[in-house]
């Protein structure tokens, strides 16, 4: 306890003389292990198909139940949870989390494999959406959206090194061996938490779970969660299928195109903390230009895609905006909900996590769809285009309605 209590106040003085306290990076190294198996299990599908004995298309359910995991888990449980406190509801998500992907490892059927996956998004809904409001409180307000983009910068980072390390694991030593390793970058974030992470964390005014349901029904927040989905959605359109595109369309090899989408990811965590800061003072403002650049990268690379160095430019650009609105995304909500529904913070955070993840199937089955029509794969980046001009208009709505309530 005294070597808690030593760690806590070193904390503290960091943050004094820093700005930023040492628990950002606790919630950074959590959120770095949440991402790596949210996205490792997409390049694990055929090992994992081959293994069990089932169809790719049965192992894709391994995708798309996590994200209902997520999407359907994170508000109610993020509800349920409100009156604990917040160090211990950190530790617990993680220890959630390390028997999800433990179970994952040993399971003896696909059945067994499903329920882990679920398991693991219900810890991962949880996480990210108390995870923005910590990071927002830890800091002052002027610094919130930074905080956050630094704790989603694990997840950027997980899209960077964890899902390419992961899925060389499973495909060199067997796909359960990627989920022991997942379990123990759990371990570290837990420990980390339980180290770094300061015990008077303030409780938000939680209020009923019936009352929750309050935040579907505020118009400003319902915009800023189809702001996300769409957003979101778009990107997925194209980053979904973007290593068959570099391959079939761009006519790069497959040793290449591993090290295009390293530049694409670095781009990622870059755009993050970019646009992290960008987002501070008005995260309203800040979305619709980095709406609008992404949409207008997307049309581009329709037209460069065919060319090996514009393309790359391209991505490089696109990577960079991919995630830039993510801090943006979820301060908005966090202000939206302590202005106009006190106490439901959490669980309207909680909410745009499943936005999120909802974009994440919208954008993924979209992409499918044209990739299988005869519109074919080429046509990806246009359709995603258009998901985020009509994102654009979204956010062009929120901001009227916002100079209403002023």
């Amino acid at each position: 306890m005294n070597f808690q209590k030593e760690i806590q106040i070193n904390t503290e003085a960091q943050t004094a003389k820093r700005g930023l306290p040492a628990a950002l990076w606790a919630l950074t190294i959590s959120a770095f292990g949440i991402g790596t198996t949210e996205f490792v299990i997409v390049g694990l599908l055929p090992t994992v198909a081959s293994d069990l004995g089932i169809t790719i298309p049965s192992a894709g359910l391994l995708v798309s139940l996590y994200a209902i995991g997520v999407a359907i888990g994170a508000p109610i449980l993020t509800a349920l949870t409100g009156k604990m406190p917040r160090k211990m509801l950190l530790v617990s998500i993680m220890l959630l989390f390390v028997i999800g992907n433990g179970l994952a490892s040993i399971a003896p059927s696909f059945i067994t494999l499903v329920l882990a996956r679920i398991l693991t998004g219900l810890a991962h809904g949880v996480y990210f959406s108390i995870g923005s409001t910590i990071a927002a409180s830890l800091v002052p307000e002027e610094k919130r959206a930074t905080a956050i983009s630094i704790m989603f910068a694990g997840l950027t980072l997980a899209i960077v090194t964890g899902v390419p390390l992961g899925t060389f694991i499973g495909q060199h030593f067997g796909w359960r061996a990627t989920f022991i390793g997942v379990s123990i970058l759990g371990i570290i974030g837990l420990v980390a938490s339980l180290l770094l992470v300061p015990k008077n964390l303030k409780n938000g005014k939680t209020a009923s779970l019936k009352s929750q349901f309050k935040v579907l029904g505020n118009k400003r927040l319902i915009f800023a969660f189809l702001m996300t989905a769409m957003g979101y959605g778009g990107m997925f359109v194209v980053f979904t299928y973007l290593s068959p595109i570099l391959q079939k369309i761009t006519g790069f090899q497959e040793s290449t195109v591993t090290f295009i989408l390293l530049i694409y990811g670095i781009a990622i965590a870059l755009g993050n903390l970019i646009g992290g800061k960008v987002a501070n003072k008005n995260p309203l403002n800040a979305l619709l230009w980095m709406f609008a650049a992404q949409g207008l990268i997307l049309l581009a690379f329709y037209f460069t895609v065919n060319s090996p160095v514009f393309s790359i430019v391209t991505l490089f650009l696109l990577g960079a905006l991919s995630f830039a609105s993510v801090p943006g995304l979820q301060l908005l909500v966090v202000q939206i909900a302590e202005k106009e529904l006190p106490g439901t913070e959490d669980v309207a955070s909680g909410i745009n996590i499943a936005a999120f993840n909802i974009g994440i199937a919208i954008g993924s089955y979209a992409g499918g769809m044209i990739v299988t029509s005869s519109l074919g794969l080429a046509s990806t980046p246009w359709i995603g285009a258009l998901f985020l001009f009509v994102t654009v208009l979204i956010t062009i709505y929120s901001i009227r309605l916002s100079k209403k309530n002023i």
